[in-house]
């Protein structure tokens, strides 16, 4: 049996989970000590809740990689090396990657740091349950995936790249965010009403600048395969209001006009993209035009989003099962809960 194809589950399947803030990933960056902040509990509760389904489907060995220094971070279950320094965790991520037969990495996309790894695993013979260096390349950079759907005729916010060190346009249409290229979990957003506001702003490095959408904002999640895409009901997403949008957890299910909406913009964005495999998080925004007129996509998530903790808890059935049946070429029925179903950043259901 070719490595990777397991279409009748007879046998173990050994997934490695690998998401950066907790398996070492911050090793490599000298200005980091022990993780802490926003991204490190998205991305604690992401590999927790995606690597507590694969322990609970039947026929799952489950490998994941732990920074030594996150003593209090357990995954029952699951087969853990502990990564000590950046060198480490390169060898734990080849090694690993060679003897699973899938990988999913979780990694934001700042710095490459999502795409070297999705190239070093396959580097090494691994097999990626998740999409492909093409599409993670692609989606990283928020500029460039924005006029890639807009050239597709799919509505995006205008904007403009800034490159680094630029100040900000005087003639552009304000109020306006401004944010990194490659950002990742709302990392350096910031709401701009004019340009006089920042008049001493300069770009840190590549940014995007584009206009202010107003509506309800919302992501869409889909289990894509070589034979069929998924899109997985819709969340609120909810955010702080002081213009910097810092990502608090979302709420779903959403009513079913706004859901229509939402997986009908996100569905168009994603036949406009690259074929990807794994999960693909899309987020929108939906303005007051009930027609759904204003409606915007916002940027793409080429990984597992914080969305995965409400989508899971509100299944019926196992989700990561699901995304490795789909991502083999199965045809799939999901069925949810009515819910509804609060989650925080965190991962804690409320």
């Amino acid at each position: 049996m070719q490595k990777g194809s397991f279409p009748f589950w007879d046998c173990i399947v050994h997934v490695f989970v690998y998401e950066f803030i907790t398996g070492g990933g911050t090793f490599g960056d000298s200005s980091m000590e022990v993780p802490d902040g926003s991204l490190k509990r998205e991305g604690a509760a992401m590999v927790s809740a995606v690597s507590r389904d694969l322990v609970q489907a039947s026929g799952m060995q489950v490998t994941i990689l732990r920074d030594s220094r996150l003593t209090d971070f357990a995954l029952p279950g699951c087969r853990v090396l502990d990564v000590r320094s950046a060198d480490e965790e390169t060898e734990l991520i080849s090694r690993a990657a060679r003897d699973a037969d899938k990988t999913v990495l979780i990694a934001p996309e700042f710095d490459g740091n999502l795409l070297e790894r999705c190239c070093h695993v396959q580097k090494m013979g691994g097999v990626l349950l998740g999409p492909g260096p093409s599409f993670v390349e692609l989606t990283s950079d928020k500029h460039r995936t924005v006029e890639r759907l807009g050239q597709a005729g799919i509505p995006v916010p205008p904007g403009v790249r800034l490159s680094e060190g630029a100040g900000l346009p005087i003639d552009f249409l304000y109020p306006a965010v401004v944010k990194p290229i490659d950002g990742a979990g709302s990392q350096g957003l910031k709401l701009v009403c004019s340009a006089g506001e920042m008049s001493s702003f300069r770009a840190s490095g590549p940014m995007r600048l584009e206009q202010f959408c107003s509506g309800f904002p919302a992501s869409v999640s889909f289990l894509c395969g070589p034979r069929s895409r998924v899109a997985l009901p819709p969340c609120r997403q909810q955010l702080t209001d002081d213009g910097e949008f810092a990502y608090l957890g979302g709420q779903l299910p959403l009513s079913t006009a706004l859901a229509d909406r939402a997986k009908r913009l996100a569905s168009a964005a994603m036949d406009a993209l690259p074929e990807a495999q794994g999960y693909v998080g899309v987020d929108v925004v939906l303005g007051e035009n009930g027609s759904g007129g204003d409606d915007r996509v916002i940027e793409v998530n080429p990984r597992l989003t914080t969305s995965y903790v409400g989508l899971t808890e509100l299944a019926e059935g196992n989700l990561a099962e699901s995304m490795i049946r789909i991502a083999e070429g199965h045809s799939v029925e999901i069925s949810f809960h009515d819910g509804p179903v609060r989650f925080q950043a965190d991962g804690c259901i409320v």
